[in-house]
């Protein structure tokens, strides 16, 4: 499912309540530095080494004003957040912070009880626009789904990117980060992929401890993914995982 405008819905989040996307990326394909297995853009069809052209700073700014101000009357009482998501990862954009600030100047003008979120897969913590950018919005929403680089590259399959440095930029972010966490059992290319045996959990639930982040969010699969031979986990089995985590002291949602 791919995402044909620069500002869609409000939808409905399992996670955020009535969101208000924001597509950074381009509206015709997925661009992002992971190839996640269960991701409901499907395959990358992309090389993220190569440029392409993205929504620029200035249109974004134009459709989120319009739709905001066109609709401000419904938007102001019903939208609980306006969220950076859309075709793959938002960071990529090298304006994302201009951008960011753009969104907070209309959020606070239009919808100031709106919260600005972003779901993003980690990557680009590296860089410190974009660590800059996270560190500002209301909520940082930090992917990592593995434990060991094993199954990060299993999972993910990313793209240039470094597993034990993105748990490094994780922990130097700290307790404003949100983190989330899609558990899953399955095969992908002859390989098993089980991010929630123990082995797997007690060294993704190390890294969470040192992260100390404000919120775990942990959640299954709902739409469907590129890769077929992956299960679904149901809320029961998703809580037995969550009230390790809560034994941290760190707040955990299902979903």
């Amino acid at each position: 499912m791919l995402f044909e405008e620069i500002v869609f819905g409000p939808i409905h989040s399992r996670r955020l309540g009535v969101s208000l996307g924001v597509n950074v990326l381009p509206t015709e394909k997925k661009y992002c530095s992971f190839n996640c297995v269960y991701c409901e853009c499907g395959w990358n069809v992309i090389d993220t080494n190569i440029q392409v052209p993205l929504n620029r700073r200035e249109d974004i700014r134009k459709a989120l004003e319009k739709k905001l101000s066109e609709n401000q009357n419904d938007l102001n009482k019903t939208i609980n957040s306006i969220t950076f998501s859309g075709n793959g990862e938002p960071t990529i954009h090298p304006e994302i912070l201009g951008i960011v600030n753009d969104v907070m100047e209309l959020r606070d003008r239009y919808c100031p009880q709106a919260k600005i979120s972003i779901l993003s897969n980690s990557t680009n913590l590296v860089r410190e626009d974009v660590f800059e950018a996270l560190r500002k919005i209301d909520n940082p929403i930090l992917k990592l789904d593995a434990g060991t680089e094993k199954m990060y590259e299993t999972i993910n399959e990313p793209v240039n990117s470094n597993f034990e440095q993105i748990k490094q930029k994780l922990i130097s972010f700290g307790n404003k980060a949100i983190i989330q966490t899609l558990l899953l059992r399955g095969e992908h290319n002859g390989k098993i992929i089980d991010n929630t045996c123990e082995e797997e959990f007690s060294a993704w639930l190390d890294t969470v401890r040192k992260i100390r982040p404000r919120m775990v969010m942990l959640y299954s699969i709902d739409r469907i993914t590129p890769e077929k031979k992956l299960e679904k986990l149901l809320i029961p089995e998703l809580e037995s995982y969550a009230q390790r985590v809560r034994a941290l002291g760190i707040e955990t949602k299902t979903y």
